[in-house]
């Protein structure tokens, strides 16, 4: 039997959009089963918290076609679920700040044994397209900032 490439894969996923399914489908070309993990708030420390809870981020990225499971992360450890998971490849996104680099050496101080690699960018394929959650708030802000949802 020929053992299964297992693949992580793991950002904050807030606002789910078009990047975030690029990244998930890319990573799934690097081995035969994807596991996302999905960051707590509390490690979310690049950048503004998310939006939305841990828990409804973590469905969304179960929910498409590319991810075998989804999890969340540690509240404060984020290698605990890659120990678990014991995985072969970890794809960082286009676009995270992680340093694959870095990453490798923290790898190989827990004695994980996988390699590090970056997902390919995606390039807007529609006019006006967002592809990032930051603009998606920055939109909403400016074309309905201060309204609620109804209108008003």
């Amino acid at each position: 039997m020929v053992p299964m490439t297992r693949v992580v894969a793991q950002g904050t996923f807030d606002l789910l959009h078009p990047g975030h399914v690029h990244y998930l489908e890319d990573a799934a070309t690097y081995g035969d089963e994807l596991h996302a993990i999905v960051a707590r708030r509390a490690n979310v420390t690049h950048k503004p918290a998310p939006i939305l809870c841990a828990e409804q981020r973590r469905d969304m990225v179960a929910a498409l076609d590319a991810v075998d499971e989804a999890h969340l992360g540690h509240p404060e450890d984020v290698f605990v679920p890659i120990e678990r998971l014991d995985p072969d490849v970890i794809v960082l996104g286009f676009d995270q700040h992680h340093d694959e680099a870095d990453i490798a050496d923290a790898l190989a101080q827990r004695g994980i044994d996988c390699r590090v690699e970056r997902a390919s960018a995606r390039d807007p394929r529609y006019e006006d397209e967002l592809l990032s959650s930051g603009d998606i708030v920055d939109r909403v802000l400016r074309e309905r900032g201060g309204a609620g949802s109804d209108g008003t």
